[in-house]
């Protein structure tokens, strides 16, 4: 698509739960206009407007060829952390950029309020609601990898410096690309094992399955592009300078079905098979069938207690039920 705005987005694209890519949708950006001309333009943009603020840097070594994810034998990862001004990572992007085979860096997901302060007001994104709350975070590196991996809110990313290209697969074929720890992640949500750009299909026989779901999308600068929770993404920079502000929004509270998904694990998913079977069935009539919603709809109002339909009440009960329960267990 080439022009949307933020009711066009909550009326017709969210509800499709698709990934959908916004050409130019931020061409007047100063920031953009001046990535299109120049990547180092941009890099002075952000110079000029960094606040001094330390940022979290990635740094993994040039035999990974630009991907961050487990060291070998799964003990810890391929790279290490520092800490820069987005300055200092401007200044050494550029030192390195003419070599044949440089070190893979980036300082990802830094708060823009935080270190470029400025940024907003000269740069207001169309695609949030008024109430929406989303920080504006961004992401700036040479030719990288981040690893294939969902996150728990829907995402908008938008690319102002060079090029990006994303390879995307739903939910459904999470059985197909191999997911890997879920406690011990690279930077949050937990990642598949396989390498979209050369997959091991003697490890991981299955992934085909998963490729053949698959949209790819090559963004540049002013294009945007919208990641619908749960949708696994692959994201890979090309080029020796590259910017990308990103968008999350509609922030699932307190781990959504994540954490919920964990204990599963660990109170359901051992269990003997006809035991197991018989909690599928509460699942479907509580959780994920059609007349979940209407589960309760036996009994009156003021006795539905945390069966009872979304309100702020009812998530505080929840909440204070759940705390009990664990509480008392441990």
């Amino acid at each position: 698509m080439s022009v949307a705005d933020f009711a066009t987005f909550r009326r017709d694209i969210r509800p499709a739960y698709r990934p959908v890519v916004f050409r130019n949708l931020l061409e007047d950006w100063p920031i953009v206009q001046e990535g299109r001309a120049d990547p180092h333009r941009a890099l002075a943009l952000i110079e000029r407007m960094d606040s001094g603020a330390p940022a979290e840097v990635m740094v993994a070594q040039p035999s990974e060829k630009g991907r961050f994810f487990y060291a070998p034998d799964m003990r810890g990862f391929n790279f290490t952390k520092d800490q820069a001004t987005l300055s200092q990572l401007a200044q050494h992007l550029r030192q390195i950029e003419s070599q044949t085979d440089p070190v893979g860096i980036y300082a990802g997901a830094a708060s823009v309020s935080s270190h470029l302060p400025r940024f907003e007001a000269a740069h207001p994104f169309p695609m949030l609601g008024p109430d929406d709350t989303a920080i504006p975070r961004i992401w700036l590196g040479n030719a990288t990898q981040v690893a294939t991996h969902f996150d728990l809110s829907d995402n908008f990313a938008a690319v102002v410096a060079g090029r990006r290209v994303f390879t995307l697969f739903p939910p459904d074929a999470t059985k197909d690309l191999y997911v890997g720890p879920l406690n011990v992640t690279l930077a949050g949500q937990p990642v598949s094992m396989v390498d979209p750009l050369a997959p091991d299909l003697d490890r991981y026989p299955d992934y085909p399955k998963a490729q053949d779901k698959a949209l790819r999308a090559e963004l540049g600068p002013g294009d945007v592009i919208y990641i619908p929770a749960l949708w696994w993404h692959h994201v890979c920079s090309l080029d020796p300078v590259g910017v990308l502000i990103n968008y999350w929004h509609n922030d699932t509270a307190h781990g959504g079905g994540f954490l919920a998904l964990v204990h599963a694990m660990l109170a359901i998913r051992d269990q003997e098979p006809a035991q197991r079977e018989a909690w599928r069935a509460w699942f479907d009539h509580m959780v994920f069938g059609e007349n979940a919603p209407d589960a309760a709809a036996h009994l009156p109002d003021y006795a539905k207690g945390v069966n009872g339909p979304p309100s702020q009440q009812r998530d505080e009960q929840i909440r204070r039920f759940l705390v009990q329960v664990l509480s008392a267990a441990s």
